[in-house]
């Protein structure tokens, strides 16, 4: 981390260096504009001087076509703060060991996570390149219509951007059901297992959440990012306690030898043996993902083409390494009969297994933190959806944008976004109403949406024929054989996001995430291709929001009006 932090504070004059460098454009109608002498923007009289890094920043940004309506107050450990919460291992395990624990059993979720976890860093390496190069809080949708061949980057723009919402309003939906699941776990391990929770009560708590996060994301950007260095604190610690207390609090009888640890092996859905290991790569994938969320917060960090990267990395890496370990002391201290453990009326297997381990006051205690740090990453998620569509909005993509694009006086931060996709995230928990399949299918649809939002930028950059800009964070020649295994890897990984859950699906087992999936593509598809008033007809890639004599100056330091105008 303070590797991270040093370098990402040493290299602002190294972005300067990069901004004067960058391919300076933006998109206007049909053409792209290149700005000469951009040095740097010019702020309203706000009688703040501003930091040489943050004017770097917005200098960067209006080559890139917009002027810097938010306001850059996170600082580079700030920016970790919130990639590494919004990973957040220990409540992600707590919410999907679920599909790990019957796929293979302790073999499963020590091995099952490591293979996943090494081929889903292919992946933050390719995207961080990305972001590093074009920092924006479009991000994946202004990355696709830059690189993407001219003949089809309008259409894949416009399903990036639409695949990129909804797999966070979907996520946002799912970790704040998940989270309300918790809860109610909680109030029944109090209760002596005397309660059992409804469909109806748990949908009243995640209501309750969603509005929760709502009024959080509705906070001045400052306030937000304060809060992430409580975040990742208590996040850090968090998981460093499990690793220790519990194997130290586990009686005998539930402690396991290294030997069942390492390779006990248990397939309770009876699925063939290495596609039930397979199919336990659905937790890593759940847990170790999300790239992309730092790259949204772009236009609020300083030092963003440096300190949005090596978020993006660095905090992948320590979530993997901190889930493993997570993994590993669960093996060891979980004691054999996985069936008891998935079918305890308690509706959580961590939950029995602290149970088991730490009694009732102690179960409560470590599952009432797994609820807090839930928490935080809804919290984050709805920052982060609503800075993208913000974006997306002020490039006139989405229904409403004009409203959707509105920043509030006061605080500076889209509140009409956060609370539309607040809105949005508890209408999907309608769906979780229907039973277990259809809230597994949120979960599912939220990273579908993601792999297949992340690997048609990645595949652009190289198939699209255009010139490649390196920023700062740059994997050199390597960065072809990296795109090419994170996109083989999400092709497959998307596979098994769509897959049921057991063998010979009925109609309550089915996983109905192709369903939902296929259905959003198809609505976007209808949308973009409507006739009179489909995004064919009007929609046009990135808008710039600048104008180019408000920012570009001669060699003599005035203001100047001319601008090279390149045809596409």
């Amino acid at each position: 981390m303070l590797i991270f932090i040093n370098f990402a504070l040493a290299d602002s004059v190294n972005q300067t260096v990069y901004s004067e460098k960058c391919c300076s454009w933006y998109k206007t109608g049909s053409s792209l504009h290149v700005v000469r002498a951009l040095e740097r923007p010019r702020w309203e009289d706000d009688g703040v001087d501003h930091p040489p890094a943050v004017d770097s920043d917005s200098a960067l940004l209006a080559r890139l076509g917009y002027k810097q309506e938010l306001k850059r107050v996170f600082t580079p450990i700030e920016i970790f703060g919130l990639a590494f919460t919004f990973i957040c291992p220990y409540p992600a395990i707590v919410s999907v060991l679920g599909f790990a624990l019957p796929n293979g059993g302790p073999l499963a979720l020590v091995w099952g996570w490591a293979v996943s976890a090494f081929f889903v860093m292919f992946i933050g390496l390719a995207l961080a390149e990305l972001g590093s190069a074009l920092p924006t809080s479009g991000g994946l949708y202004y990355w696709t219509y830059t690189y993407a061949s001219p003949r089809w980057r309008r259409l894949l723009s416009w399903l990036v951007g639409y695949s990129n919402t909804i797999s966070f309003v979907s996520g946002l939906s799912a970790t704040d059901w998940a989270c309300a699941v918790q809860i109610l776990a909680g109030v029944s391990i109090g209760s002596g297992m005397r309660f059992t929770p409804t469909l109806r009560q748990t949908f009243g708590v995640f209501a309750a959440i969603i509005v929760c996060h709502a009024l959080i994301a509705s906070l001045a950007s400052s306030v937000i990012a304060r809060l992430q260095r409580v975040f990742v604190v208590i996040n850090i610690m968090l998981c460093f306690a499990i690793i220790i207390a519990l194997p130290a609090a586990t009686p005998k009888q539930f402690q396991n030898p290294p030997s069942y640890a390492f390779g006990g092996y248990a397939n309770l859905y009876g699925w063939p043996s290495g596609w039930a290991f397979i199919m336990s790569f659905l937790a890593p994938l759940w847990t170790i993902g999300s790239f992309d969320a730092a790259v949204h917060m772009s236009e609020e960090a300083a030092n963003a083409a440096t300190a949005v990267p090596w978020a993006m990395i660095i905090s992948a890496v320590l979530a993997a390494i901190l889930g493993w370990g997570i993994n590993v002391a669960l093996a060891f201290c979980m004691g054999t009969d996985v069936q008891g453990i998935m079918s305890n009326s308690i509706g959580q297997p961590v939950a029995t297994v602290f149970l088991n381990s730490f009694g009732q006051r102690g179960a409560l205690v470590f599952l009432s933190f797994a609820i807090l740090t839930q928490f935080f990453v809804g919290a984050n998620i709805l920052v982060v959806v609503s800075r993208l569509t913000f974006a997306f909005a002020r490039d006139g993509a989405l229904p409403f944008s004009s409203v959707l694009y509105r920043l509030h006086p006061r605080t500076r931060t889209p509140v009409n976004s956060a609370w539309a996709c607040a809105a949005g995230a508890l209408l999907l928990g309608l769906l979780a109403l229907a039973g277990p399949a259809t809230s597994s299918a949120i979960f599912s649809l939220s990273m579908a949406g993601c792999y297949i939002a992340w690997s048609i930028p990645i595949a652009s950059r190289f198939l699209g024929g255009k010139e490649w800009v390196p920023g700062p964070f740059s994997l050199g020649w390597w960065g072809m054989p990296v795109a090419v295994i994170a996109v083989t890897w999400m092709a497959f990984a998307i596979v098994i996001f769509v897959f049921p859950t057991t063998p010979g699906p009925t109609g309550a087992s089915m996983n109905y995430a192709v369903v939902v999936m296929g259905a959003w593509i198809a609505l976007c598809l209808a949308y973009y291709y409507c006739p009179v008033y489909g995004g064919v007809h009007w929609f046009n890639g990135p808008q710039t929001n600048i104008q180019v004599k408000e920012y570009a100056k001669d060699d003599e330091g005035s203001i100047s009006e001319e601008a090279e105008k390149v045809p596409l």
